[in-house]
């Protein structure tokens, strides 16, 4: 287990507690919700960063895509399936800045969703994603 993590929560924020493997191993995530609104987050650590102790264009799609999957899965009450991810990078935070992000289903055709998000560090957006993704077990 990495010793850098910091598994205290960011005001305002909770523990993500109900993530799959992949996501546990590489958070910790946080969440909170404003009625219909959420957000993820995740304090960068070493092992979240590239050569350049940035946030690395992997985590940050992994980021990206938890945020996608989150806005199917409320809009629609079932799991949405990953088709396409497409991310657009503007910037990258530094080890222990706050990432923060929230996304929006924008669009449903059938069993087929589409979704918007976007990620800052502070007041700076450093990334736009878009993603479609095929609803589960609708």
């Amino acid at each position: 287990m990495r010793d850098d993590r910091n598994f205290e929560p960011p005001e305002g924020y909770v523990l993500s507690r109900h993530r799959g493997p992949f996501s546990s191993h590489n958070g910790p995530f946080f969440h909170r919700t404003e009625g219909e609104a959420f957000w993820h987050a995740i304090r960068i650590g070493l092992d979240h960063c590239n050569s350049g102790n940035r946030l690395h264009g992997g985590m940050a799609a992994t980021f990206a895509d938890g945020l996608l999957a989150t806005a199917v899965r409320r809009a629609n009450g079932v799991t949405g399936l990953t088709i396409t991810l497409t991310c657009n990078y503007l910037g990258g935070g530094r080890i222990s800045d706050l990432h923060e992000g929230t996304a929006e289903q924008t669009g449903l055709d059938g069993n087929v969703a589409f979704a918007e998000a976007h990620a800052r560090v502070g007041e700076q957006v450093i990334f736009t994603a878009s993603g479609v993704f095929r609803l589960a077990d609708r």
